[in-house]
């Protein structure tokens, strides 16, 4: 389906890198270290984790269009999962976002087949990486799971001070891997930063979508599965 494409463009985060799985260990792991069943006075961490990851996901959409900074989007993921949850958000202690921060990226939990397809794909294609995720972060997800010999160049929005689906992202990640747009594929689960944004900027796009939502209209593309690509490629 794309014989005439040469370089494919990987998202990082909840396309390869399984972030909910991920911060769900770390933050049960932590939940009971910091004693917040007591706080809670909830035994179980379900609750704590359900609300904690609608609210990073609401803050990374604000983040993704720069509608808030990365300081605000780490401080009130923890402090408005603490109100809706009926504690005062002061309780909250520093040191657990700290050892969040510090444990999370160091988990290896993948999309299934990952691993499998990028070898395919890399021994077919030159393979590329554009995260919005954090400098600090990315790098340790890329070394623990033994990700980054497979991208040719890994492009970090932090680093150039732009986010997916900025268009001049994808313009510094083609120039900066000496591909065409034309020639190009963006693969990422997020329809805003990944997908619209680079068909926005005139590049092919595949959607991710391993949580089944209703495909929109305006995606010409679709997969549930990483191994479904190599039926495209």
């Amino acid at each position: 389906m794309f014989s005439d494409k040469k370089d494919i463009f990987f998202d990082l985060d909840h396309t390869i890198w399984d972030f909910d799985r991920n911060a769900e260990e770390t933050l049960h792991e932590l939940y009971y270290r910091y004693k917040f069943d007591n706080l809670f006075n909830r035994s179980h961490s379900d609750l704590f984790i359900q609300t904690y990851t609608e609210n990073n996901h609401r803050l990374w959409d604000l983040y993704h269009h720069g509608k808030i900074d990365k300081a605000t989007l780490r401080k009130a993921r923890f402090a408005d999962t603490f109100s809706q949850l009926g504690v005062n958000p002061e309780l909250f202690p520093t040191a657990f976002e700290e050892d969040y921060l510090a444990i999370c990226p160091t988990k290896t939990n993948l999309f299934p087949n990952a691993h499998e397809t990028l070898q395919y794909l890399q021994a077919k294609y030159t393979l590329h990486l554009i995260s919005n995720g954090f400098k600090e972060a990315c790098e340790k997800k890329l070394t623990h799971c033994n990700l980054s010999p497979y991208f040719k160049t890994i492009v970090i929005s932090e680093n150039i001070g732009v986010n997916k689906p900025h268009p001049q992202i994808f313009e510094y990640a083609v120039k900066n891997g000496e591909a065409k747009t034309e020639q190009s594929v963006m693969i990422g689960d997020n329809l805003d930063a990944d997908v619209r944004g680079a068909q926005n900027f005139g590049m092919e796009a595949i959607f991710f979508n391993a949580v089944n939502a209703e495909k929109p209209t305006d995606v010409k593309h679709m997969i549930h599965d990483l191994k479904e690509l190599q039926g495209y490629f």
